[in-house]
């Protein structure tokens, strides 16, 4: 019998991921539990049908590494995404595109900007100072944006100066941004930021609805929000955009407000 040749082998443990886990650390949204991740490189190599499907399936991606909660006696962290074509924005809503009629959003390439960096470190500092992103680096933040193997794009959401012309959009005052991937059923919302002195905006909720117009002008059919956590109120927002669907040992469930 001849010897099995090492080039398939070869390929298939390349384009396969491997997964390791982090030690156990304090967990950042439930007080007194740790948490732990599973997690793996997304190198060049790997195709895009199998970081998709990772993504698809419960993963977050961060830079160039997807990972999902793995931790011991615990599965608070629930995946959720919002079913784009029954979406219906309610009164609540309909306030908030409002409120936010004279901003002007532009898709991008994922390419950071000082503009972006200097709102994302005001972020930062206003809500998420003990987080891990706290002492994010410019170079941190461009590693952020940039690495990916995805199609991935960054939109920036201007406030429109009266009288201005499309052609200043980089002039006006930058209100927020939202680091977005493509995926092939629907939107993956990575990471979002925003002036947080324009509290009357509403522009945590605004972000997600135009995520939602633009996956349902892409024809897509989810909007992926990452992780609810029920009794974390920094994650209880994500509650209030039904209909949406919840990852669970059956698969995605839809499941009623």
């Amino acid at each position: 019998m001849p010897p099995l040749g090492g080039g398939a082998l070869t390929e298939q443990s390349r384009d396969f991921p491997q997964f390791y886990i982090t030690p156990p650390q304090a967990c950042p949204y439930l007080p007194g539990r740790r948490e732990r991740k599973v997690f793996t490189h997304l190198t060049p190599e790997k195709p895009f049908e199998a970081v998709d499907q990772l993504l698809r399936t419960g993963f977050r991606r961060s830079q160039n590494i997807a990972y999902t909660p793995h931790c011991d006696g615990c599965n608070a962290c629930v995946s959720v995404r919002v079913m784009v074509d029954p979406f219906r924005p309610g009164r609540s809503f309909r306030r908030t595109i409002e409120a936010n009629r004279d901003i002007v959003a532009r898709r991008l390439p994922a390419l950071a900007t000082a503009d972006q960096y200097r709102l994302f470190r005001d972020y930062v500092t206003s809500r998420h100072s003990e987080g891990g992103m706290s002492d994010m680096t410019q170079g941190d933040y461009r590693s952020m944006v940039q690495d990916s193997q995805l199609t991935t794009t960054i939109t920036e959401y201007r406030c429109r100066r009266p009288g201005g012309l499309p052609s200043e959009f980089g002039k006006w005052p930058l209100l927020a941004a939202v680091l977005c991937d493509q995926l092939s059923d629907g939107v993956s919302m990575v990471y979002s930021f925003y002036d947080t002195e324009q509290s009357s905006r509403g522009l945590g909720t605004y972000l997600i609805l135009d995520q939602i117009a633009e996956a349902k002008r892409l024809g897509l059919p989810y909007v992926y929000l990452g992780y609810w956590i029920e009794g974390s109120a920094k994650m209880s927002y994500k509650i209030r955009f039904q209909p949406q669907e919840r990852l669970t040992h059956m698969g995605w469930v839809r499941v009623s407000p």
